[in-house]
């Protein structure tokens, strides 16, 4: 079992005095993210239903990305970069809050400090490794696909519990957030990621258009940009079996680059036969945003962090560089990774 009784009753006796909830997300919000938020506030409106109104926002720290704003709710979070003034004035006045696939309050970017010190009741429901211990109720394990299928499994062992009706809204986001952490079934797939699969299929959410939005609807700008990016940018190192992308501010500007546009870049290089470490590195405002990916035996966890202020899962992690030009990065990279594939530990 997933989700223990006692864990989805102690969540569920959170939930019920509760008035004003905010459900955050993290800096640079994926699928996995988008997912777990609105589908957790779709299912908070079933288990509040008929019962004293409660308040329900999402806040995440930046811009969703274009092609997740297609699941239900996701036009309602509210965007710190854009509104600080309501998304601090949420979570000040907010007697739950709940963090969605983030482990580590940093990842909230600006809000950290206010959710650290709120007196809120606080959950956090993630499938990362070492958690921050912030959070009054823990729902965490790195035995699933994504926050996504954790989150499924504790509101379904909820409703269980409620007797509360889970929407298809929330089916159709959680779906979503499996789906796109697991790059479509490839990576950190569970016997209980396809269960989960099964479950929402049979209750009828409509697969095919999940899929189309996802799959098949990025600009043709992003389209040209992936190309370029595999001509021109990527560099295989065979002796390594790595390679590294690098997205520059110039490339960005001259193919209109949206939030979201590289999403999946990092993935490409592992389609070589002999490649199983690959590295995307995207100038950003102020710093350099790191992705890395593996398909053997590598942590690419460890590696970020001992050399990329970051982390994350043993095949995917992320982090980032200051002060380091972007013409920097690919040498940096290799010297890294070799010292790291020599043993280099901090």
């Amino acid at each position: 079992m997933i989700i223990e009784s006692n864990i989805a009753g102690s969540f569920c006796q959170m939930l019920l005095p509760a008035r004003k909830i905010v459900i955050v997300g993290h800096h640079n919000p994926d699928g996995d993210c988008i997912g777990s938020l609105t589908g957790m506030r779709a299912w908070m409106e079933s288990f509040y239903k008929g019962k004293e109104a409660v308040e329900v926002s999402m806040v995440v720290p930046n811009h969703i990305p274009y092609y997740l704003m297609f699941m239900d709710g996701a036009d309602s979070v509210v965007i710190y970069s854009d509104n600080p003034d309501r998304a601090i004035s949420l979570l000040k006045e907010a007697d739950t809050i709940i963090c969605m696939d983030l482990n580590d309050l940093a990842r909230t970017e600006e809000m950290a400090d206010i959710i650290r010190k709120s007196p809120a009741r606080k959950i956090m429901v993630d499938h990362h490794p070492y958690p921050e211990k912030f959070a009054d109720l823990v729902v965490s394990t790195t035995e699933v696909s994504s926050a996504s299928e954790l989150a499924w499994w504790l509101v379904s062992e909820a409703s269980h519990q409620t007797g509360t009706v889970i929407p298809k809204e929330c089916m159709a986001s959680l779906y979503t957030g499996m789906m796109t952490d697991t790059n479509n079934f490839c990576n950190s797939v569970f016997s209980s990621t396809f269960l989960m699969a099964s479950q929402i299929a049979e209750a009828g959410i409509d697969r095919e258009k999940i899929q189309m939005e996802i799959m098949n609807s990025f600009s043709e700008e992003r389209m040209r940009l992936m190309g370029l990016m595999l001509m021109e940018k990527m560099k295989v190192y065979p002796d390594l079996k790595a390679a590294v992308l690098v997205l520059d501010q110039e490339t960005k500007d001259k193919y209109n680059y949206r939030d979201g546009d590289s999403e999946g870049f990092v993935n490409l290089p592992l389609k070589i036969k002999n490649v199983e470490i690959s590295a995307l590195f995207t100038q950003g405002n102020g710093y350099i945003k790191v992705s890395l990916r593996s398909k053997g035996a590598v942590s690419v966890n460890r590696l970020c962090r001992l050399f990329f202020n970051g982390g994350g899962h043993e095949r995917a992690a992320g982090g980032r560089l200051y002060d380091k030009p972007i013409e920097e990065v690919a040498d940096y990279f290799e010297r890294s990774l070799r010292l790291f594939l020599g043993g280099f530990s901090a």
